[in-house]
């Protein structure tokens, strides 16, 4: 009874949605890398899902309030970590994003700081509920959010630092930002981001040609233009059925570049065609819907921007890896949410929903 009296506010709803795509996510990772070096990925992804179950579940046993209260230690320990990752990370195809663990694995800091990232947000603007957003308040915000996204940005990771974009922009609605506000950030920020690329100080040159290419990517075929090329190609060539389970010429061939992280929903577009890519956008549907649900049912303001945080993330994540694999949107590695493999995204995707579920099931304590 007592497991019980814990559990029945439980989304099982939401767990029952998860679970379809977590199963979806394992069995497209077995096909996209059957006939390549990274067959065998599928296993482990099962191993990162289940590490992940364990985490929601004992995160939702946790007051998210104790959470708010701990989260600038945890705060100033992601920006260690993320300094840990320039001195001592591992670099892959010359970025230095992971540090590694014993026993072989691998951590990626950036993934776990957006977590921390809402959290900190939303305990800033907890202790402001009912006062008017100050300059001194936004620029605190911009600092919060900034540092982090500098040290991301460095490593070079483009996709993973615009994630924490979208936290601010929810930040800042939530806090009560005026429109006179929003309108002198917007001309400041598109002055400074136009001076900030043509100044190439921010960004490398490779990543301005990436942000740019997918207007016309046949104006670099076997370069920059290469992966939205092939991924377009693998999309239209799925039709409305698909060519089936590991019958992807794309995909199979090894034309799709990265088929289970970054390109996977090109692999499953491919596989199973428009009904099968539909199919998977109404599940990601259901699990924002349900969210949203949760945030409005919420008892308290930190507990609702906490869920919407989570929310703005995975709908950016969605948005723009899809809007990436069709053509309409710059190639930036931002993966799929718990579709890509990949341990520490799926860690993230899990704790963060776990913090949703402590939320929901607290909606009716005093």
């Amino acid at each position: 009874m007592g497991w019980f009296r814990k559990y029945r506010d439980f989304d099982w709803v939401l767990l029952g949605l998860l679970a379809v795509l977590s199963v979806v996510s394992v069995l497209e990772i077995k096909s996209a890398t059957a006939m390549t070096k990274f067959h065998g990925f599928d296993a482990q992804q099962v191993k990162f899902l289940i590490a992940g179950l364990v985490v929601m579940f004992v995160i939702s046993l946790i007051d998210y309030h104790q959470l708010l209260e701990i989260v600038p230690w945890a705060y100033g320990i992601s920006l260690v970590s993320l300094v840990a990752v320039k001195v001592v990370g591992t670099k892959v195809l010359g970025a230095r994003r992971w540090i590694k663990l014993p026993g072989g694995g691998h951590f990626q800091p950036s993934e776990w700081v957006k977590l921390v990232l809402i959290l900190m947000v939303a305990r800033f603007f907890w202790s402001r509920v009912g006062r008017p957003l100050s300059w001194l308040d936004i620029g605190k915000v911009f600092a919060m959010i900034g540092v982090p996204m500098l040290l991301v940005l460095s490593q070079p990771d483009l996709g993973t630092s615009l994630t924490y974009v979208p936290i601010l922009l929810v930040g800042l609605f939530f806090g009560g930002i005026s429109w006179k506000q929003t309108l002198v950030l917007l001309v400041a920020f598109s002055v400074v981001g136009v001076a900030a690329v043509k100044s190439g100080k921010v960004l490398k040159p490779y990543q301005v040609k990436r942000l740019t290419i997918f207007t016309n990517p046949g104006d670099d075929p076997s370069g920059a233009g290469y992966q939205i090329l092939q991924s377009k190609i693998a999309v239209g060539s799925g039709g409305v059925w698909g060519k089936g389970t590991n019958q992807g010429t794309q995909t199979q061939g090894d034309f799709l570049p990265i088929p289970y992280t970054d390109f996977i929903f090109a692999a499953l577009s491919e596989e199973h065609g428009f009904i099968g890519a539909v199919g998977v956008l109404l599940l990601y549907f259901l699990i924002l819907m349900r969210l949203i649900q949760d945030a409005q049912t919420a008892k308290d303001a930190p507990g609702s921007f906490i869920v919407m945080g989570v929310v703005a993330v995975m709908m950016f994540q969605i948005t723009v890896n899809v809007g990436m694999v069709v053509g309409m949107m710059p190639v930036t590695g931002i993966p799929l949410p718990l579709l890509s493999y990949g341990g520490s995204s799926v860690l993230f995707s899990f704790l963060s929903l776990g913090i949703v579920m402590n939320i929901r099931m607290r909606r009716f304590v005093n």
